[in-house]
């Protein structure tokens, strides 16, 4: 039998991963950009921002419905410390400067999104989401072997997350056009570098597919 990572989604055994689509990163009063004046914040982040509000959430929002109707498992990350002044952070977060205290606003889904009572929110505090989380148990407990994967930063935390799932035995899919990052160079750039690990389709895509399985 051939090994390929184009297999189409089985929603029995699938799950879709949200990557930080949180008040700190996706809201222009998240504590990310707080402090920048509104002159600094339209030059260094209004591409960023007009491309999430006008396409990037919409389209998040359409996946969500999409999978929850086909049966897929809905799944978030958020940065979120488990302590108040973050000192559970990671080294890297802490150079950095990220901390999203424990149970704060900025830890939040974003209510565009915002999570079902039932489906499972997993707060990190480093890049991956397999690093400082549980979620590679959580995940076999479902019985998921395909994992869909879209959120923000493309080229960090996205990346982090893709290749973690791909070494450990995952098949993951990208939803290449509900994934962002700062500018439209850094995104097609990390698209390029992540292809070779794994399945790659838009949101339409992704979408129809899900919709021929309930034919």
């Amino acid at each position: 039998m051939e090994l390929t990572r184009n297999v189409p989604i089985e929603p029995a055994q699938a799950a879709i991963l949200y990557v930080d689509v949180q008040n700190f990163s996706a809201k222009k009063n998240g504590a990310e950009f707080v402090d920048l004046d509104e002159k600094t914040l339209n030059e260094k982040y209004g591409w960023y921002f007009e491309r999430l509000e006008g396409e990037v959430i919409p389209r998040m929002q359409k996946l969500q419905a999409a999978c929850r109707k086909a049966g897929v498992e809905v799944m978030y990350t958020t940065i979120e410390s488990l302590t108040l002044d973050g000192r559970d952070r990671s080294l890297d977060y802490k150079i950095t400067g990220f901390n999203v205290p424990k149970g704060s606003w900025d830890g939040k889904v974003i209510d565009e999104i915002a999570p079902g009572e039932d489906e499972i929110v997993l707060p990190k505090s480093s890049s991956s989401v397999f690093v400082s989380t549980h979620i590679d148990y959580i995940l076999r407990n479902l019985g998921v072997k395909q994992l869909i994967i879209c959120g923000l930063i493309t080229d960090q935390c996205v990346e982090s997350a893709i290749r973690d799932a791909c070494d450990l035995g995952y098949l993951v899919t990208q939803v290449t056009d509900a994934c962002l990052t700062y500018s439209q160079e850094r995104h097609d750039n990390s698209l390029r570098t992540i292809k070779g690990y794994c399945r790659q389709v838009t949101t339409a895509e992704l979408i129809a597919e899900l919709q021929s399985k309930a034919v």
